[in-house]
This record gives structure tokens, sequence and C-alpha cells, in this order.
């Protein structure tokens, strides 16, 4: 009968059955992470076409306020012009030849303009945003050729600026006199540069700075130029190879290419959220591990100490029936003492009698306080070979192999009833026929007790299985006699018993350690 085998099919099939729903949990987080992945990636080709589309954007509108500021730059060179004409033209030639020149004057109506003489003073100014009243108000204690001191300086100071834009030019009024013409964007030009401004920053905020959008990278492949990212402000442009070797293990680089002479490419890491779903199956499987392993440890402590209780109430219950007939069997031996009995029988009927209440004692230390006496372990051990040499098959040999100082912390009772179970297993190993040795030896610490036969051996992928209650291979054995073996030694003695060494058809060696008494 072998109830531990069949409790163990059950496990493997259990075990199967939780891989085959782990597998297919991890199938279909890892199906879910791979869309998830795949419209990350579309959305990241989509910023980079985005990137794309707002350099294109850039690009075209720069180059139309290039072509607007040449036209004012033309507009103002024809206003130059015909500011020379008019001066050249004069009144007593008639009033009709004023009106083209006049008609071209008039037609600036934004574009700022500062003349300056060829001596470097101020000629004349149009358009120019300059507050004159501001200027009185700010220095009220200038004299009025102060003021115009002044107002010239900040004139000249504008078109220091202004020539750094907008190159100016010179246009030659008289033999010898000239005029440069300095000026600026018009109000139309400055208020659509604006607008342009404030449509990129916030395409940059909604985009390029998105730090909630997958981290990404783009990047000019020849010159390394950095062209966008949304990594935030912790960002180190320094180390950009870094970024761009940690981003290429991750995900496949996309190339961009916008026209036959523009290109990039897109580097870009999985989002957080991505990652998490990545490891989040793990995760949860680790959570269920562990908390199915917590509550496996409290249905065992429970079922163990619930074994328990049956172990102990079975083994009062045998010694309270096996009471009863032991105290008619004694009575039984008195009654026959007074017959014509031989004396032999009666003192081995005694011995067996004896015997049994010594069982039966056994049976009621289960499950009860057990004190340990510090006591000769070798000669326990000799007791116990000295009861089963007569009872046992004379083919077998008991060789004794006794530390005579060896003491240890033991119940004899107990303990003698552990080396019983231990030679009676050893003697059916060896089908009654063989060797068997008892070694007592001791270190600084501990006490050793090995019990070895001749016998058919123990495969090792039983070593730990034999000691399992219902594991047997006898066909007729209950397997609770090494259960109850390693229970005594491990429960009441605080010790150890294991297979120390095995060789199938060979023999067996078991070891018990206790602790070494003082």
């Amino acid at each position: 009968m072998n109830l531990y085998s069949k409790k163990q099919r059950w496990k493997m099939i259990l075990l199967v059955v939780a891989l085959i729903l782990v597998a297919v949990s991890l199938f279909v987080s890892n199906e879910i992470v791979r869309r998830v992945s795949a419209r990350e990636k579309e959305r990241v080709e989509q910023w980079g076409a985005a990137i794309h589309k707002k350099m294109e954007m850039v690009r075209l509108t720069n180059n139309t306020f290039n072509q607007l500021r040449e036209r004012e730059r033309e507009k103002i060179k024809l206003w130059s012009e015909a500011t020379k004409e008019v001066t050249k033209i004069s009144p007593l030639n008639g009033s009709s030849c004023f009106e083209f020149p006049l008609k071209i004057i008039q037609d600036n109506e934004d574009i700022p303009v500062i003349m300056m003489d060829n001596f470097g003073e101020i000629t004349g100014f149009i358009h120019v945003d300059f507050d004159t009243n501001r200027i009185r108000k700010q220095y009220h204690h200038f004299s009025e050729k102060q003021l115009e001191e002044k107002l010239e300086d900040s004139l000249k100071a504008l078109t220091q600026l202004w020539q750094k834009k907008n190159p100016p030019f010179t246009v030659e009024i008289y033999d010898g006199m000239f005029t440069t013409f300095y000026f600026n964007d018009s109000k139309t030009i400055i208020r659509l540069e604006k607008e342009r401004d404030s449509l990129i920053q916030a395409f940059n905020h909604d985009l390029i700075n998105n730090e909630n959008m997958v981290p990404l990278l783009l990047i000019e492949p020849k010159t390394k130029k950095i062209i966008g990212h949304n990594l935030g402000k912790d960002f180190d442009s320094i180390n950009v190879e870094q970024y761009i070797y940690r981003f290429s293990k991750v995900n496949e680089p996309i190339h961009l290419q916008l026209d036959d002479h523009t290109s990039s490419i897109l580097y870009y890491d999985e989002s957080p959220e991505l990652k998490q779903l990545r490891y989040f199956p793990y995760i949860q499987f680790l959570a269920i591990g562990l908390f199915i392993f917590i509550g496996y440890l409290i249905f065992s402590t429970f079922r163990k100490a619930e074994q328990d209780k049956v172990w102990a109430g079975m083994a009062k219950e045998t010694a309270h029936q096996l009471g009863t007939p032991l105290s008619s069997l004694s009575a039984w031996i008195d009654f026959l003492e007074a017959k014509d009995i031989s004396p032999e029988v009666i003192q081995e009927m005694k011995k067996d009698v004896e015997r049994l209440v010594k069982v039966t004692d056994r049976f009621s230390k289960i499950g009860s306080e057990t004190p340990l006496n510090n006591t000769n372990i070798s000669a326990t051990v000799q007791s116990v070979c000295n009861y089963m040499r007569p009872r046992i098959s004379e083919q077998v040999k008991v060789d004794l192999r006794l530390d005579k100082d060896a003491r240890a912390y033991h119940n004899v009772s107990l303990f003698e009833w552990v080396l019983e179970n231990l030679c009676n297993n050893a003697i059916d190993a060896m089908s009654g026929k063989g060797d068997l040795t008892v070694l007592v030896s001791k270190d600084k610490h501990h006490v050793y007790i090995d019990v070895t036969d001749t016998g058919k051996g123990i495969p090792a992928s039983q070593y730990r299985r034999i000691f399992e209650p219902g594991f047997s291979t006898k066909k007729r054995g209950w397997g609770l006699g090494l259960s109850l073996v390693k229970r005594i030694i491990s429960s009441y003695h605080k010790g150890k018993i294991f297979v120390l060494h095995s060789e199938e058809g060979k023999g067996t060696t078991f070891r018990i350690v206790l602790k070494k008494a003082d």
C-alpha cells in the first residue's frame, strides 16, 4: 500500500495544470504587450512625421519672411530713390513732376526708416516707434538742445541694431552728399513673426516636450545634431550616445525621410506603462505564488498539528486497550506458577509480558511531555541488541561497535523503539540473511548512531520519501515505521535521522544524530 505515491501523483497533476494556466496567462499578457508596443511604435512614427512637418513649416515660413524682407528692402530702396528725386526737382518745374515720387513716399505706411548723412548726423526718420514726449518727461531738466542730442543718440543706437538684421544702403543725393537709409522690419512682419513663434512654442510644448509620450530622441544622422526630444530637463545632451545605445537595445530605430535632402533617425524607448505591463504578469505570479506558499505553510502547520493529535490519540488509545489484557495475562501467569508448569516457560512468558508493558509505556508517551535524560547511549543500544539477538534469524550476524563513553540526551524507552524499528527494517531488507552493524561514535558536540545492513538498498530518489507517512516498499506495509522513527527523533529528541549511504544490491546505512551530553 503506497498512499504517498498517490499523493505525489495528484501533486504532479495539479502542478501541470498550474503550469498550463501560467503559460496561458503569460501568452495573453505578452500578446497584450505586443499590441501596446505596436501602437506605441505607430505613435512614435506619427511623432516623427509631425516633427518633420514642423521643420518643413518653419522652413517655408522662414522663406516667406525672407521674401517679405526682400520686398521691403526693394520698397525702401525705391522710397529712397523717390526721396532723392523729390529733393532734386525744383518747384519751378511744375507740380506734376512731384506726383509720382510723392506717391511712392506716401505708400510707406509702416516700415521704420532712419536717414543719416555722410557726416553721421540724423537727417530724418519715419514710422519709428519713438516717443519724444517720454524723453522730455524723463529728462525734463535738459535744455532743448540737450533733448535734441539725446534723441539723436537714441536714433543712432537704433541704426546700430537695425543694420545687424537688415543691411542699410546709401544714396547720393547731391554731388559729394550721401544719405544712408537704415530700416527695420515692418510692423506687419513683426506681428506675423510673433504669431509664428507662438505657434511653434505651443507645438513644442504639446508635442516635443510632452513627457507623457514614449521617451524618444530625433537625431540628424550625419552631424548627430538633436532635432527634438521629450526627455525633460534632466536630458544630458553631452552623453547623447548613451541614450542612442540604450534606446537601440529596446527598439529598432526608425529612419524618416522627408525629401531627397532631409532625413533623420528616430530612437525611442518603451513607455513606463508598457514596462510595468511587461513585468506585471511576473510580479502577479510572484505575489500569487507567495500567497499560495504562505497558505500552504499555514495549512501544513494545521495538518501537522492535526496529525500529531491523531498520532497521540491513537497511541494513547492503543496503550489504554493493551492495559486490560496485560493485567489479565499477569494474573494468568501467577495462576500458572501455582501449577506444575516448567519454570523456563513461565520465565519466557514473563519476559513477553514485560515486553508488552514496555510497548504500552512507549505508546503512552506519544503526545506527552517526554523527558530527555543524560544517559549512556551505548548502553541503550546494547540493551536493544541483546533483546533482539535471540529473536532474529541465526543467519543475521549482528556486529556492535560502541563507544562506551558516548552519552546523549535521550528518552530510553522511545529510543529503544526507534532502534528496534531500524533493526527490523534492516532484517527485512536482507530477507533474514546478512550482516547488521550498529556503530556508536561521537565528536565535540554530537553523538552518531549508524545502522548498516547488507540488504537490497534504497534508490537515491527515495531517500526522503521513505520517511513520509504512507510510503512503503512492502506490498503489505502501511509506511508508518520510519515515519514514527523520524517523528520520535526530530520532535521528541530534537535530533536528525537520514540515509547516510545506500547502494542498490549492497545495503543501506541510516544515521541518527543526537546532541551530546556533558
